[in-house]
């Protein structure tokens, strides 16, 4: 099972008060719109995702079929494969997005601890 690149997606209070933090430590704007209220922000091969007023907690965020500069790999595990794989294992997904037909898809699985874990597909 291939998950896709990873990056932590946070929520934050004030956006421009935290691309600036994450700028000082040398976090370049990656992509998102901050007129959506989220920033994708990249040092090296780490990304950090912020979002303001999006959701409640901090994710570990899979992208399938994605490297670390958003580029498209293939092959690809597909999230619909990744879905069926877990819940055959066993784990429950809190939120499922997963139309028919292949292409985008997403869904959300809670580690033992209560940290969301989210497999996001953009293709």
């Amino acid at each position: 099972m291939k998950l896709g690149t990873f990056s932590i997606s946070l929520t934050v209070k004030n956006l421009e008060a935290s691309r600036l933090f994450y700028e000082k430590l040398g976090f370049e704007t990656f992509g998102g719109n901050a007129d959506h209220n989220y920033l994708i922000l990249k040092n090296g091969d780490h990304l950090v995702g912020i979002f303001q007023g999006m959701f409640d907690d901090n994710m570990l965020t899979f992208n399938p079929g994605w490297d670390q500069n958003a580029g498209e790999v293939d092959p690809f595990t597909d999230v619909r494969d990744i879905h069926s794989d877990l819940v055959a294992k066993g784990l429950e997904p809190t939120q499922v997005s997963l139309p028919e037909g292949g292409g985008i898809g997403s869904f959300v699985v809670v580690d033992p601890d209560g940290n969301p874990v989210l497999i996001d597909q953009h293709r």
